[in-house]
């Protein structure tokens, strides 16, 4: 894993600002649970309405967690005068997601002046054990909001 510098030293005071602005996020139930520069984790208690029509997290539920992590990822690298949006995502889903809650990890791998490049994975526990479900890809714009 690559060790970032935030440009903005109160970057954890700020993603969590930033993530309570996010009104989805919020209707879905997601909790982060950790934030580093570069790297976000959170977890999701999944519940009826996350499931599709068999029972298993639903793929676009799956996506969402996926943009969740690796952006709030991507945030924690910009300074107070700027945020980010995604330009591009592709998911791979590896597995069903069966289980109660899913795991998230979001992580940078290069943080350019105007990209961002990351990757989410997406855990569900079944039965005690963590399994993978899927896997993010996805480019960030930085942009100057002032």
């Amino acid at each position: 894993m690559n060790h970032f510098v935030p440009k903005n030293p109160e970057f954890v005071s700020f993603v969590k600002e930033k993530m309570l602005e996010n009104h989805f996020m919020q209707h879905l139930g997601f909790q982060i649970k950790k934030i580093e520069a570069g790297y976000v984790e959170g977890t999701l208690e999944i519940a009826a309405a996350h499931r599709q029509h068999i029972g298993y997290l639903h793929g676009g539920v799956t996506a969402t967690l996926a943009d969740l992590v690796a952006g709030f990822a991507s945030y924690t690298l910009v300074n107070a005068e700027q945020t980010v949006v995604t330009v591009e995502m592709k998911i791979s889903y590896l597995n069903p997601g069966v289980g109660n809650l899913a795991f998230c990890k979001g992580y940078v791998i290069k943080a350019g002046q105007k990209l961002h490049f990351a990757e989410a994975e997406i855990y569900v526990n079944n039965n005690g054990s963590e399994v993978l479900v899927a896997k993010g890809y996805a480019t960030y714009a930085v942009i100057d909001v002032s």
